[in-house]
């Protein structure tokens, strides 16, 4: 068998405050967050199915991931549910995510593999994801490390 890793760059623009933290960060800020999720598997060997010789089609894989992830995130705040907010607070600004975890990078990752493992096809098996929040700053999940 022939397993291949095929990777999917998703972009998402998102703000965050990190309740509690001790710096800057601490204030609602955004950022343009980049995606990247890689998969494993065989490429279909069925000369007689339209997706002979794929993994899977990106256009199936970019699905899942827009609306799990990227459709109830992007243009978002997404903040700690400890945080008080108002309910006009919520209906003024609408996209307002409350979350049982502080968002930070490496948090939302866990958060993403989660969701992410249990919507792939049965036929191919989540390999990593990485998160860049910066140009230079990012968090990487791998599945062999999370056995």
């Amino acid at each position: 068998m022939k397993n291949i890793r095929l990777t999917k760059q998703f972009t998402l623009e998102m703000a965050h405050a990190l309740e509690g933290y001790d710096g800057k960060c601490r204030h609602i800020h955004g950022h343009s967050y980049i995606l990247y999720v890689t998969i494993m598997g065989t490429p279909c060997n069925d000369k007689l199915n339209p997706k002979y010789g794929m993994v899977m089609d990106f256009g199936e894989l970019k699905a899942i991931v827009n609306k799990h992830i990227i459709d109830k995130l992007d243009h978002a705040l997404i903040l700690c549910n400890d945080a008080v907010l108002s309910t006009e607070l919520q209906q003024q600004y609408g996209s307002i995510i409350l979350t049982d975890y502080q968002p930070t990078c490496e948090n939302m990752i866990i958060n993403f593999a989660g969701i992410l493992k249990n919507e792939l096809p049965a036929t191919v098996k989540l390999h990593s994801l990485r998160l860049h929040e910066t140009a230079t700053s990012y968090a990487e999940w791998y599945a062999a490390d999370n056995k």
